[in-house]
Parts: C-alpha cells; structure tokens; sequence
C-alpha cells in the first residue's frame, strides 16, 4: 500500500520523517487509494495545487520581465488606465478570498496540531491559493492600467482550474459525509462559490470588451478625467485596495517633503467633483422640487429636500460603511475577552473528537477558542473597521464639498441676478454674503459630514448595551443607565455651547466691524486725535466678547470633562455592584477589561450626539438664511403696467441658470456662455436713429415701499454725442444713470433703445477695481490691444504711474485699489471704460479727483478725441461746468426730477436765469485748453506716495516670511534645502511665546494636572487588574485543592481602592480640562490687548505699506484661532500624547519583548508623521489661502455689481438682435472665474481629506496586538500627530501677531507736560514755519524742502500746485503725521515738536479729499448695546448740543437734507455712508470739523466731489463764518482761493510763489495766473 501510495503521491520514504505532505503515520488512511485516486483526500489536496502552480509559472515572466522592463523605463501614467467590466465586484471578492484562505491556512494548522505527525496539505495547498490569489490581482492591475485586455486569458484558465478542482474537494467532502458541522467543509463551499463567481467576471469581461473569441474587439478609451493630465486627484480612479488605503498618494506624500505644494501640483478638479457639474445636479434637484410644489417652492424645506434629492445616494453609503465600522468595532472587546479567557487556561485546544480520511476536522466553535486565531482575527477586523470608518470619511467629506461647490455657485448666480436696493439700502451688506459664503456654506459641509453618525449611533448603542449585558449581566445595565442618564446633561451642555459660541460671534461680528472701520478711517482718527474713543470702543466690545469666550471655556471645559469622566463613573458604577451585588459572577479579567473597552465605546456616540445636534442646529439656521437671500429681491422684478416686451421665460427665482447636460469636450466657458437666463429687465427696442436711449414719464424708485427717487423722467439721449447731466449734490444724476441701466426698480413709465445703441462701457462714481494687474483692469476681459491699450493709457495719464509701478502695468494692485491713491483709482476705472469697444459709453463724475491739468487732458485726450470723435454715445455726469461748451446736449437735474434738456444754446435761451448762474460758475465761455503751464515731469508725490508704498509693501512681504528663528540670513536663502529644512520644523518659539503668556502660575498647574491624571489613568487599570487576578485566584483555589467548599472573596478593600482612584481620575479630569481653558482665556485676552494697542498707536507708514486685509486678518482669522482653536487643539494633543506613552509604556511592562518591536514602530511613525506633517500644512494652507480669492471674488462682485451688470447688460440686447452673439458677456466671464476658484479651493480640501485619511489607515497598520491598550495605541497615534499638525498650522497665527507686536509706535510723549500748554491753545492762530524739510520715511527723498512761510493770525490762505507738488505733505506736517527732519513749525508760540501728540492734533482741524463716514447715525449716540452703538460722525466726543450740530450742517450746506431723513440728527448711516451720495459725505465731512470750532482749520482739496454752486456757498461761508480764524486751503479748483489773503504756490516740495493773489495776478510770468487762465 505503501508502494501505490509513493507512486500515486509521491510522499517523503522513512518513518523518521516529521513533516510530509500527507504525513508520516504508517497506518494513516491519507494514503489509502483503494476507493479511488479522487477518495483520497490527500490526492485531491495536491490536485487543489495545479491551478495555483499554473498561474504562478504562467504570470511571473509577463509581470517580471514585461512590465519590470517596462516600468524601470517608462512609467505607465494615469492616461491609459481604464476599468474593465466588474472591476470593483472583482476586487471585493478577491479580497473575501484571500480572507477565507487565511481562514483555511489557520483551520489546517490549528486542526493539524493534534496530530502525531504535521499534514502539510491540510494548509500547504491554501497557502498556494493565497500567493496565486494576490498574483492574480497584481496581474489584473496590470493589465488594466496599461490597457491590455488579451492577456486576461490566462485568468480565466485559472479560475476555471480553480473553480473544479475546488469542486471535485468539496463533492468529495460531501461523499465522505463531511458535513456543516465542520468548518473546513464550510470554507471549501465558500471558495467554490467564490472561483465560481470570479469565473463570471471573466468571462462577463469577455462579452462586453470581446477580446478573444470575437472577431472585432470593443475599443474603449479611458475616462476623460484621466486623459487630461492636469487631473491628480485619483481617488475616483484607482483600484479599491489603492481607495482604502490611499496608496495613490504615497508618491504625493512623498513628494511634498521635497517640494512645497501649490496648485500646479494638486492640477484639477475631475469632472464629476467640479463646481459646474454640482451646481447643475443641485439645479436640477431645484427644479423638481419647483414642478412638484409650484405653489410654495421656496423655504428651508424646498431647499433641504433639494440637497437630499441632489446628495443624499454618497450620504447612505457613508452612513453604511459607518454602521459596518461601528460594528467591527466591537470585534475587539470580543476577542480581548476570547484571548484572556484562553491564554488565562493555557491556551489549551479542545482535542477534536471527528477524524476523517485520516486526518482530524475541527468545528468553528473549536476554531475560535485558540487564542492565535483570536489574535489574527482581531487584528484583521481593527484593519477593516479602519478602512470602512476612513471610507465613510472621505464619502461624507467629498459629498460636503461638492455641496458647499454648488451652494456657493448658486449663491453667486443669486448676487448676479441681485436687486441694487438690496444693498443701497443696507438690508444686505457684502459682509453678510461673504458670511454666507465663508461660514454658512462650511456649516452645511460639516453638517453633511457628521449626517451618517444620526443613523449609525443608535446603532452603535444598541449594540453595546447588549454585549455589555451579555458580559456582565444587570450590572452593565446600572452602568449603561449612567451614561443615558447623564445624555440629556451632555446634551443641555452642548445647547449652552452653541449659545455661548452664537453670543462670542455676534460680539466677534460687532468688535471686527468697528476694528475695519477703525482701519479704514485711521488717517482721519489719528489727524482728529479720536484713536483712544475707538480704542475705547473696540476694547468695550472686546469685554463683552470675552465674557461670552469665559462662557464658551467654561462648557468646553464641563464638555471636555464630561467625555473623559463618564467612562470612569460608568465602570466604577458597574464593577462595585458587580462585585458586590452578584456574587457568584465571573469577575474575571476577561470580562472587567472587555467591559472597559466597551464603556470607551458606548460613551462615543453620546459624546458626538452633542456635536451632532449642535451642527443640526447650525445647518438648520444656515437654510434658513440661504433660503431668505434666495428669495431676496431680483433685478427687474417690478410689475410694470406699461406695454413692452416681456421675457417669455418664466423661471423661479431658484434658477440662476437653466438645466444642461454637461458636454465634457467644450471648455466649462462656453457652457456658462450658452446658458439662457430669464430677461432681468423689461425692454422696448425701437427702430429710431436719432437717439440712443430715451425714458418717458420714469418713475424710479430703489424700493418698492419707498417713495420714487427719481419723479417724471423725459429724456432722450442723441446717438453718437456728448450728453452731459448736471445738478447740485444729490439731485439724482447718478441715480439716473443707474435707472437708464436698469438697477433701479421702476414704478412706471418706458425704457427704449435704439438698434444701433451697440454696447455699454460704465464708470461708477466711485471707481470699482479687480484685486488683479493694472493690464487686467484696464482690458477687463477683452482681447488686448497694444495700440489702444497705449492709448488709452496716454490719455488716462497713467504712463508716469505705471512707470514706477515694481512690475509695472503686471504689478497687482490689490484689494479695492487699497495701493493707489483715489485719482489713480478714478483714472483706471475711467480707462476701462475707455478701453471697451462699445458704442456707448457712461462716466459718472470722472474728474472728481482728479486736479485741472489731468481732468483736462482726460477730456480733451480721452472723451472728446478718442470718444466723440469715433461718433461714440457718450453720458457724463460732471460737476466741472466749465466743460459744458463741449456737450452735445445737456441735462440739468433737481431733486429728482429733470430742470431742463437740450443744447447750451438752447438753455441761453429758454432758460436765461439757469444759464447766467452756470455762467458764473463756469468763469469761462467755450475756450480751447490753454497750453501755458508747462508740462512738468510727473514723478511728483502721488506717484512717489504709490512708489513708498508699493516697494514697501514688497519688502514688508518678505519680512513677514522670514523665519523669527533666523538671526543671521545667509546668502543661499533661496536654497531649496534651506527652504524644505524650514517647513519641516516646528514652531516651538511661538508655542513658547504661547504658553509664557498664559503666566508662571497656569503653566505647571496645567503639565502637572495632566501628568497626574495620566498616572491614576493607568493606576486604575492596574488596580482592577490586581482585583479580577485575586477573585479568579480565589475561585480557582479550592478546585486545585479538590475542596468541597470555599470562602467567599472579599471585595471590599479592592473596591475600596479602585473606587479612591476613579474618584480622584474624575477630579484631575475637570482641573485639566479647565486649566487648558483658562490657559487659552488668559492667553488670547493678552495678545488681544497687546495687538491693539500696538496697531492703533503704530505710525501712518506702516498703514500705508501694510495691506489693510492682512492686518484685519490677525483681528479675525488669527484671533479666532487663538480664542477658540488653540485651547482644544493643545488639550487633544497632550491627551493624546499621554495616552500613547502611557499606552505604550504598560505594553513594554506586560510584555518587554514589545521593546524590539517598537523600534521599528518608532521609526515608522517618525517618518510618517514627518511627511505627513510637511504635506498637511501644506495643504491647509493652501486650503485657506485659495479660500480668499474666493471669497475676494464674492465682495469684488458685489462691490462691482453695477458695472459688471452694465458691461453684460449690452450683450444681453444685442442677443435678441443677433442670437449668435454671446448672451451674458461679461457676466458669463465672472462666473467662470468663481468655478475656478471654488475648484481650486475644493481641489486643496478634497486632497487635505485624502492626506489625513492616509495618516489614519497607516496608523491603523502600525499596530498589531495588545490587549486593551494596543486597541487604541493606533487612534492615540493618529490624533498625536493629527493634532500636531493642526497645531503647528494654528500657531502661525501666535507667529504673525507676534510678528506686529515688534512694529514701533508714533511718539506720543512730548517734551511739555500739559500744565505747560495754555488751556486754550491756539487762540491766536499764528503759523510760523521756519526751514521746514520733510520726508515720508529715513529712507525716502524729502518731499518738502527748507519751506519758510509766515501766517499772521486770521489770516485765510490758498495753497496750490501741480498734482503731488507738495501740498498735502505740507498740511500733515502741522500734525507730524509726516517725519519732519529739518527745521520746526511754530503755532502762537509753541514749536509742534515739543507738543504730545494728543494734544496737537486735537487742537487743528482738516477736512480730507477722500469722505469718510461710520456706520450708525449722523450723531454720536449709545444705541442699544451701549457703547457698541456708539460711531464717529459729527460728535464722537459728546461734547455738543443739538443746535451745535444743526448750525455745522447749515454751514455745510445739508440741514435741509438731515431734516429730511426719518429721524433728524439720529438717521441711519449705512456701512461707508453708502446711503449717501459721494458729495453729501464729503459735505458730513465738514460738518464735523466746522463741529470742533479750532482756531486754525485745513481744507485739503475737500470740495473735490461737490458742485461747483454748492462749493462757492462754502468758500463764502468759510470766508465770513471763520473770519477770526486761519483757514489753510489746498485748492483743487484754483478758483476757489482767489479771495484768500495770501497765496502759495507750490512746486516739487518747495514755495515757488508766495504773495496776494492779486499781486500774483498782476505778474506776467506767474505760475499762479497761468492756472487760473486754465481753469477758466
């Protein structure tokens, strides 16, 4: 028998041999083939080895030799890639197999342990499949991803060999009455079902890609996303192995530590994840919703049922993969309680009873009591509960973005289709939106990324109380009922959280609008001396906001206390009664440990419910808003009487753009291009020649409820002229512009065009810039002309300007223009305008800061030559009258309604008394520009202002990025190197700087609280561990004595112990959790402080030269994170910290050989966490820094709303003429601009998601087994270096404050002590200024020099000169807001230097070029919040009565307009003054200097914006009403000063004509009377 059995099987001669592959038992029946080769079970074993034998000779040349030839040389990019048929059915059952296969490697060696000698093919053969099985897959890969189908041939001979084989075992099995009992016959039914169903997949790939047995193959390409080599972000691409782990970012990792990120190397967004893509699902979802309830279809609800209809499919996968987590969870107390029980009896195996064909088959129930395979099966579920939990991750988190893409789409549809009064009238301020689009739609995110834990923690809780009851019986119930019971406490926390959070971000809200405007008025707070008012204001709220931040600390201490105290109450609870109560239960280490690990997991879910219910809370409020701004307001909403043509559109107000499929091979572009959109206004297209544009009986009001701003408008504008709108200060010139364009809501009356209008180039009065080049400005979208961009720049007169510029005309001019000075800003807006080749053309008051020289060459170089004589339609509203002989037809305005139309001849006629009062405005009849002032050079102070300015901000830039840490820079400081060694350290002088701000005291209690805590954490678990040994050992005592009896343990002095312990854990955790808070508290109030003071004394340079938005992002962003991220951040990474050490340290104790595998370990987190950390930062930043174009991009829409309607609008009209003509233009160009940006901010959050999922699942890797402890090392791991990470990023906010902490404060202190000073002042008002030399900055050129001037008290002077001759210099030197390095000005007597700052300025007066008005009222008065009503208009200091402040706005020419407004003296002030026309603020402006009644009063080109009727009346009131006083004035308009006592003329910083203006007039060659020639 033995002979036939060598023979047959080939088996190993001798019986000396232990190890044979049917084993070396003499009278074994493995060898008996009496019945049969195929009865032998042995035989059919080795049959089982073919197939796998096959594929490993059949594969291993093709994958070695073809592609390792191939990859050492060519990489195979991600272009070829594509996805056969079944591919994700493949991979899953692939990975089934290889799990059933380690299951049958460890059944054979398990149920071969009891046999005499080892049967290798009761585990050699599954080993076998094993390795086959992950060939088989590594070749499939291969295949796939270089697109080569043929050689798939070889997998379906190998899952055909697989599956017969597998099922001549398992028919064999069942003749041999091998039954379910067994679990080797229940592996091989699975494998056979799973070769079975492989074998399907082949052949289903077969049929459909037809790569053999057909005559033509299938050719298919790979997805378009991959084609486009711009498209990194792979996860939707890769295998499942590469998606659960994330090994396609390995390389990105990798990477990044040796080069820095930035959007070139994430590239694009894949189609299906892009913001255009979403938007249209989120459309569609809309519009269903409208068809389903065309009655109501707006509200939360709509909205809500939309989102679901439109993300709900991604929500329940990740919910799904969340329950399957949660319940893989729980695999680890299970087996920690299998592994104790079984290693405490000596891991003895049950010898199995069943000995079949020779050899012995084990049930499952034996399977599952050895203690290895406990082991293994453990560790296999923490990898699989890991990769689920990751992977419902990452669904809920892609889902939330591709939302927050569409939301934000939407939104920005919505502001394009925006109503002006919405704005106009401050019921929506673009800081709103800006909230609605930075903090609403990010709530939405995270509410849809914490959505799948509502359906998984009640599972999750279930579950646990009923293992724990099956462990522990009604005792684990006492202890459950504790945590449910202390729920609703949670939960009221949570409540009083999330009003804590609410009140410190009103408060927060409040602090930063009064810090902006406090930024943006500091010229003005420092001239007029106010800085400790608004400082006083700014820190009033601050204390409120504070309060609220102590509320916050507090429940986030109780919270934090809560989470980690209610697992130790729990178990103290559960194990006293236990012990004590139920006596005769096992209390064994089993069970009190198994239980722990369940407690930690039960408390989880009651924990997140809190946040859970508080996101709720904040997604339902957010709707709410979004639902109310969607069905705000639209453009063209009126309900006109009139008949015109109407839209045949009927869309809702949900629909910014129609539903269209996505044509993937047309630019996103032309997709937003070809949308249709429903007409926003009513519209009549006539066929007349002989005018433009022509209004008849307009009524027009900016809100439905308001009265008409504009009353029986007739007017026609000619075709191809010059029409110019006149009018005092709001009168409606501008309003009527904006009514001709359709902003305004019109009550009644007709709009009609011309066909041959063309297109519309508009100019607001306040100009409207792109945070983009001077180039893209001034082109705005439209194909570049070198010719006429020259051009235009030649007749802008900004040549000189973009000659200094550090890049020139590509030199970004930043946020509002914030770097140019006004009339830079008026000449860029005004060239584009001109740079347009539209037909019509509208300039609303171009010349308003401009001074004579550049208005004129503006006129005559620009609208007259480049214009008008192009036949161009051209609409200027203007205050320079003496413009007027130019106009083609003119329209004069009053109070609303229209004084007069036609030509200038016309009016001398028919309105005699208008003509002759303009006439005397004018001062000249219809002159050429007199060319007798010589063209100067123009480097003059406007353009060195803007070069200090540009080049300092430059430098300031770099300063800002050099390392704190570095003392010495060396000269390869653009190394790479140096560079990558920088952004892998951390920050540890700012987390020093930190934490020595929190004080000697807070600083030890917080490392020790925390130490302590960790300590008796870990004295807990030893005691308990010392208690369940004795009670075991006590119950196992009188079996070993073979005792009838036995004395009952005595629980007492253990519980005793363990219940000291546990009370003082629950105590340590309440003082770490509020030492961590009150650290924070103590630390952000000081920073704060400091900040704020230091900004608010800084000098007027460092405003200059720093960008406002950066210095009001240390107030917001980095003040944010310090109050409320820091503190948490700090808490999770030193409790993680802790835990992992303590962690780790008692595995080393239990089990010192754990040492020799820590190294290893060690090495791995080190490195993983340094790449990980580099890439993180990284990525967060560059999530954040690409979330502030995005947000730029909102408040630049709605700042240039009007304009870029008026610039679309035109292409809309010529659409109904030509529908082959781009429909929305401009519009279409903005939008496409937004899904850039969204995408590249979502494309940075999609891969910092995949970063931090790769972490976790590495973590998860690092950490096999070992016990309670070893189950979290790997959480502990992974939060240690996420909060690391997190950490350093919000550090860098303690770096920048501390980085304008150093900035140096004005001097303040002055040489006279206030009993030195006269109490009133200056009385006289006598200036001396004697020598006088003056420079911005030390490194700067003077801009005035050696100046030597007298003037006698009383006395009114005129000060004038070129644009940038000196003349502003010289009225901030009388309030050293410039560096006076030579010479002194002396004011009655007293030399200004030796003066404190204080009282200087608070003893002048000015009025700047440029109004400034606060949000509030016309007065100073406590609102409802106290001092947080408190603005700066005319009385910040509450120092006049009423009738004080009526007599300054009759001076200033605006009592009867405040007596008008609701409210008098208390009317509403809108955010800038925005409810006020630019004239009427710079008339406010006045007002509140002629409040402060000085003695000495400076006008610095203050009637810039004013008519010239309206600025006559106030140079005569100056003259009289400030007789006695000395009135300095800065003449825009030369003949505005001809009535001074002595004039000054200015040249390049030095007085080139000093003298009486008549005397000056007299002088042939002076200066003086050659401007007052020009300006007439």
């Amino acid at each position: 028998m033995c002979a036939e059995a060598e023979a047959a099987l080939g088996c190993a001669q001798g019986p000396a041999m232990a190890l044979a592959f049917c084993g070396d038992e003499g009278n074994s029946t493995a060898y008996n083939v009496d019945h049969g080769v195929l009865n032998n079970g042995c035989f059919v074993d080795a049959l089982n080895v073919v197939p796998h034998v096959f594929l490993l000779f059949i594969t291993f040349p093709i994958l070695f030799i073809g592609w390792g030839s191939q990859s050492s040389k060519v990489h195979i990019h991600h272009s070829t890639w594509l996805h056969f048929p079944g591919h994700n059915l493949r991979w899953i059952l692939t990975f089934i197999l290889l799990f059933v296969l380690v299951c049958e490697i460890a059944e054979g060696i398990v149920s071969d342990g009891v046999s005499e000698s080892r049967h290798l093919h009761l585990y050699m053969p599954a080993g076998m499949a094993f390795l086959a099985a992950i060939t088989s897959v590594v070749y499939y890969h291969n295949i796939e991803t270089s697109n080569f189908p043929k050689l798939l041939i070889a997998l379906l001979f190998y899952w055909t060999l697989a599956f017969i084989t597998k099922t001549i075992k398992f028919v064999k099995f069942c003749d041999n009455g091998v039954g379910f009992s067994q679990l080797r016959f229940c592996l091989t039914g699975l494998l056979v079902v799973l070769y079975g169903m492989l074998l399907a997949v082949e052949i289903n790939v077969i049929r459909v890609r037809r790569y053999v047995f057909f005559k033509t193959p299938k050719e298919v390409k790979p997805p378009e996303d991959l084609q486009d080599l711009g498209v990194r972000f792979l996860q939707p691409f890769v295998n499942l192995l590469s998606k659960g782990t994330y090994w396609w970012m390995n390389t990105f990792i990798k990477t990044a530590h040796k080069k820095p990120i930035d959007l070139k190397t994430i590239g694009k967004l894949p189609i299906a994840m892009r913001a255009l893509t979403n938007y249209i699902r989120l459309n569609e979802a809309f519009e269903a919703q409208k068809n389903k309830r065309s009655s109501s279809p707006q509200g939360s609800r709509s909205i809500w049922r939309a989102l679901c209809c439109a993300f709900g499919r991604p929500l329940l996968l990740s919910s799904t993969f969340r329950i399957l987590a949660d319940l893989l969870g729980f695999a680890g107390p299970l087996c920690i309680s299998g592994i104790v029980h079984n290693v405490g009896k000596g891991n003895n195996t049950i010898r199995p009873q069943t000995k079949i064909l020779g050899v012995f088959f084990i049930s499952s129930q034996e399977f599952l009591s050895n203690a290895y395979v406990l082991a293994v099966l453990l560790f296999f579920a923490l990898l699989l509960q890991r990769t689920f939990l990751q992977a419902s991750y990452y669904v809920a988190i892609e889902t939330g973005i591709n939302l927050r893409g569409a939301i934000q789409t939407k939104i920005y549809n919505k502001i394009m289709q925006l109503s002006t009064s919405n704005m106009s009238m401050g019921e929506m301020t673009a800081g709103q939106i800006c909230n609605l689009v930075a903090i609403d739609t990010n709530q939405l995110m995270w509410f849809f990324f914490l959505c799948p834990n509502l359906w998984a923690m009640p599972v999750q809780i279930i579950v646990g109380i009923l293992l724990l009851y099956y462990l522990l019986g009604i005792s684990a119930l006492i202890g459950a009922a504790v945590i449910i019971v202390l729920a609703p406490v949670q939960y009221f926390v949570a409540t009083k959280l999330s009003q804590a959070q609410r009140s410190t971000l009103e408060y927060s809200n409040e602090r930063l609008k009064k810090t902006n405007e406090m930024l943006r008025g500091i010229k003005l707070l420092k001239l007029y001396a106010w800085e400790h008012i608004f400082h006083s204001s700014v820190e009033e709220t601050r204390r409120k906001e504070m309060t609220s931040l102590k509320s916050f600390a507090l429940y986030t201490s109780i919270s934090i206390f809560m989470n980690a105290a209610i697992p130790i109450a729990a178990v103290l609870i559960t194990f006293v009664v236990h012990a004590h109560l139920t006596r005769k239960a096992d209390f064994s280490p089993s069970v009190a440990f198994a239980s722990i690990s369940l407690f930690h997991i039960l408390v989880s879910p009651l924990f997140l419910l809190s946040s859970v219910v508080r996101s709720t809370v904040k997604a339902l409020v957010s709707v709410q808003k979004l639902s109310e701004f969607l069905s705000s307001e639209e453009i063209g909403e009126e309900h006109d009487k009139s008949s015109e043509l109407r839209s045949a559109d009927n869309h809702s107000k949900y629909q910014a753009v129609p539903l269209k499929v996505v044509n993937r091979k047309r630019p996103a572009r032309d997709d937003w291009n070809n949308y249709s959109s429903h007409m926003r206004r009513p519209i009549n297209i006539t066929e007349a020649d002989d005018f433009c544009v022509k209004v008849t009986n307009g009524f027009f009001t900016w809100t439905p409820e308001g009265p008409p701003a504009l009353s029986n408008i007739d007017i026609r504008i000619p075709q191809g002229q010059l029409t110019m709108i006149v009018g005092q200060v709001g009168c409606g010139k501008s309003s009527l512009l904006l009514a001709i364009l359709g902003e305004m809501q019109k009550i009644s009356g007709n709009i009609s065009w011309s066909r041959k209008r063309g297109s519309v180039a508009y100019a607001s009065q306040k100009p409207w810039l792109l945070n983009a080049t001077v180039e893209e400005n001034i082109t705005f979208e439209s194909s570049f002309n070198k010719q006429r961009y020259k051009a235009v720049i030649d007749a802008c007169s900004l040549q000189p300007d973009i000659d200094i510029l550090p890049h020139g005309d590509q030199t970004q001019i930043g946020e509002r223009g914030i770097n140019l000075s006004g009339g830079q800003r008026q000449r860029i807006s005004v060239a584009r305008a001109l740079y347009q080749q539209t037909n019509v053309v509208f300039l609303d008051d171009p010349f308003s800061a401009l001074d004579i020289h550049l208005s004129d060459h503006l006129m005559q170089e620009g609208i007259l030559k480049m214009l008008r004589e192009d036949k161009r339609t051209i609409v200027l509203v203007t205050h320079k009258l003496q413009y007027l002989p130019h106009a083609d037809w003119i329209i004069a305005m009053k109070d609303g309604y229209i004084q007069r139309e036609g030509t200038l001849k016309d009016i001398q006629k028919s309105e005699t008394e208008l003509f002759e009062h303009w006439k005397t405005l004018m001062n000249r009849q219809d002159q050429e520009l007199e060319k007798e002032t010589t063209i100067e050079e123009n480097p003059v102070l406007e353009r060195t202002n803007l070069r200090r300015t540009m080049y300092s901000r430059e430098a300031l830039l770099k300063d800002d990025e050099e390392d704190e840490e570095e003392v010495t820079e060396s000269d390869d400081e653009d190394n790479l190197s140096s560079v990558l060694h920088q952004r892998a350290k951390m920050p540890w002088r700012a987390c020093g700087k930190y934490l020595s701000a929190a004080g000697i005291l807070l600083l030890p209690l917080l490392v020790l609280s925390q130490l302590l805590k960790h300590t008796v954490m870990v004295a807990i678990d030893y005691c308990l561990a010392l208690w369940t040994e004795a009670a075991i050992s006590n119950k196992l005592e009188p079996e070993m004595k073979n005792c009838s009896f036995c004395t009952d343990f005595d629980h007492s002095p253990y519980s005793k112990v363990f219940s000291i312990l546990c009370c003082l854990g629950i105590v340590l955790c309440l003082v770490t959790s509020i030492a961590v808070e009150w650290t924070g508290l103590k630390v952000t109030k000081k920073l704060h402080s400091s900040l704020l003071n230091k900004i608010i004394l800084a000098p007027m340079r460092f405003f200059e030269t720093t960008p406002l938005g950066s210095i009001l992002n240390r107030f917001s962003a980095d003040c944010n994170t310090i109050d409320q991220h820091i503190p948490a951040t700090l808490e999770c990474l030193s409790r993680s910290t802790l835990l992992c050490v303590s962690a780790l340290a008692v595995i080393s104790y239990v089990t010192p050989m754990f040492l020799i595998a820590l190294v290893p370990l060690a090495i791995m987190c080190y490195f993983i966490q340094k790449y990980f950390r580099v890439a993180s930062r990284d990525l967060q930043q560059l999530d954040d820094s690409t979330q502030l174009p995005l947000l730029s991009h909102f408040s630049e829409t709605v700042e240039g709303l009007t304009t870029i309607r008026a610039f679309s609008y035109n292409c809309y009209l010529n659409h109904l003429e030509n529908p082959e003509s781009p429909k929305h233009g401009y519009e279409a160009k903005f939008r496409q601009k937004l899904l850039e940006y969204t995408d590249s901010n979502n494309i940075a959050s999609l891969f910092l998601t995949a970063a931090n999922r790769w972490l976790e699942v590495r973590m998860a890797r690092l950490v096999g087994l070992g016990l309670t402890y070893a189950l979290m090392v790997s959480n502990y791991l992974n939060w240690m270096v996420r909060n690391l990470a997190d950490m350093e990023i919000q550090l860098g906010a303690v770096k920048r404050i501390n980085g304008l902490l150093k900035t140096e404060a004005e001097n303040y202190e002055g040489l006279l002590s206030s009993s030195q000073i006269p109490q009133n002042w200056p009385d006289r008002g006598e200036i001396q200024i004697q020598n006088l030399s003056v420079r911005y900055d030390s490194n700067l050129k003077p801009v005035l020099k050696h100046v030597n001037a007298h003037i006698s008290p009383g006395q009114k002077i005129g000060i004038c000169g070129r644009t940038g001759s000196g003349k502003s210099s010289f009225s901030l030197a009388f309030f050293r807001m410039v560096d006076t390095f030579e010479g002194r000005i002396i004011i009655d007597g007293i030399d200004i230097a030796k003066l404190p700052l204080q009282t200087l300025r608070s003893r002048l007066s000015i009025i700047l070029q440029d109004p400034i008005l606060f949000s509030g009222t016309i007065r100073s008065e406590e609102g409802d919040f106290g001092l947080e009503g408190e603005r700066f208009n005319l009385d910040p200091e509450k120092k006049c009565t009423d009738s004080m402040l009526w007599e300054a706005l009759e001076i200033a020419q605006l009592k009867h307009v405040v007596k008008a407004l609701p409210g008098g003296l208390d009317a509403i002030v809108t955010e800038g003054g925005e409810n006020f026309s630019q004239g009427q603020r710079q008339l406010f402006c006045l007002a509140r200097a002629f409040v402060r009644k000085t003695s000495i009063f400076i006008m610095d080109e203050a009637t810039a914006s004013i008519d010239m009727a309206t600025e006559n009346i106030l140079q005569k009131v100056v003259m009289t009403a400030f007789a006695d006083r000395t009135v300095v004035t800065i003449a825009h308009r030369v003949n505005t000063i001809l009535n001074a006592d002595l004039v000054i003329v200015m040249k390049r910083g030095v007085i080139l004509e000093y003298d009486k203006p008549e005397v000056l007039l007299e002088q042939e060659d002076s200066v003086f009377a050659s401007f007052v020639q020009a300006d007439k």
